[in-house]
């Protein structure tokens, strides 16, 4: 069933929420206003905090961002990716990204799209857009939930 983008996001922030809840660590969405910050996380003695930017989208593997992107970083701030199914009873796809690898990539990626020709050999402008898709990332750059666990613990952490 196809939802609305406004639902969508919410539905995406609850998915994240959920899955964080059940590895045992407090997740607290924020009012919907908070900007740069979907999610603060904890775990239950409080002594790790982390922070979550949540971006949604239905039945596609493509998420348009802003130019904001290659600023808002930090240590403890992570993306997630959320691709909700159209069909009720698939699951969620999840793309999880450190905050300084997201912004790192799509600065250069922009930088690189911006320097190619567009249509018909013009230059092309510049703009505020930007877009995450997973298939320009290397397999390290993305995390799966055991990754984001064992990194916000300093376990294995490069």
């Amino acid at each position: 069933m196809k939802i609305s983008r406004q639902l969508s996001g919410i539905a995406g922030e609850y998915y994240v929420a959920a899955e964080l809840s059940r590895r045992g660590y407090l997740a607290a969405i924020t009012l919907r206003n908070s900007d740069g910050v979907d999610i603060l996380v904890s775990n239950t003695y409080g002594d790790k905090l982390f922070s979550i930017q949540v971006k949604s989208t239905q039945n596609k593997r493509k998420w348009i961002l802003t130019k904001k992107v290659e600023k808002q970083y930090s240590e403890k701030k992570y993306y997630i990716f959320v691709n909700i199914p159209i069909d009720v009873k698939d699951s969620p796809e999840y793309f999880i990204v450190h905050s300084k690898v997201l912004a790192k990539h799509i600065f250069n990626g922009h930088r690189s799209w911006l320097s190619k020709p567009g249509k018909n050999g013009k230059i092309r402008n510049d703009s505020n857009v930007r877009q995450f898709d997973p298939k320009y990332f290397q397999s390290n750059e993305l995390l799966n939930w055991n990754e984001l666990i064992d990194k916000i613990e300093d376990k294995n952490v490069c």
